[in-house]
């Protein structure tokens, strides 16, 4: 077992943009509505590309390599990248509480527990104008909540932190 970081800064309407988060599913029937098919046909060709987060923390692993941020073999390791990130943009949060030391702690402390048992995190946070933050740590081989995905980094380009 092995952690995955992500992190993705970006405006909220794109966030916000569903169709482009979610994998695609099962094509649409000749009969379905024009706006399924265009759904479908953008979440084709746009969520395997894109460094947007996928609607389900565990769906990162269906992205491509290049979107991950680290990989870690221990969940403190995990943890303190996750703290880096978070320390980073603490400061951009919209909200006071968000920004409190303390919490952050507790927050970073939480999600190291989370990965020891092979849990996932996931955080987001609005930035003090139109951007939202996202910062993820995903538990791979195997994921616990979708053990199918395949780990998305060749074992011989396991990274550290960048």
């Amino acid at each position: 077992m092995h952690h995955h970081g992500y992190a993705w800064l970006g405006e909220k309407r794109t966030f916000d943009k569903e169709s482009i988060r979610r994998p695609p599913g099962q094509a649409p029937t000749p009969t379905s509505d024009p706006d399924v098919h265009d759904r479908h046909r953008e979440a084709v060709t746009v969520f395997p590309a894109s460094d947007v987060p996928p609607l389900q923390t565990a769906h990162w692993l269906r992205k491509p390599e290049s979107t991950v941020r680290g990989t870690w073999d221990e969940p403190k390791e995990a943890g303190a990248w996750l703290g880096l990130q978070l320390t980073e943009f603490a400061p951009r949060f919209a909200s006071a509480q968000d920004r409190e030391a303390t919490r952050l702690v507790l927050l970073v402390a939480a999600a190291v527990e989370r990965l020891a048992w092979g849990g996932d995190v996931s955080l987001g946070h609005y930035l003090r104008s139109t951007l939202f933050h996202s910062v993820t740590v995903v538990t791979c081989s195997p994921n616990r909540g979708s053990p199918e995905l395949p780990c998305p980094v060749r074992r011989t380009a396991r990274s550290s932190p960048s």
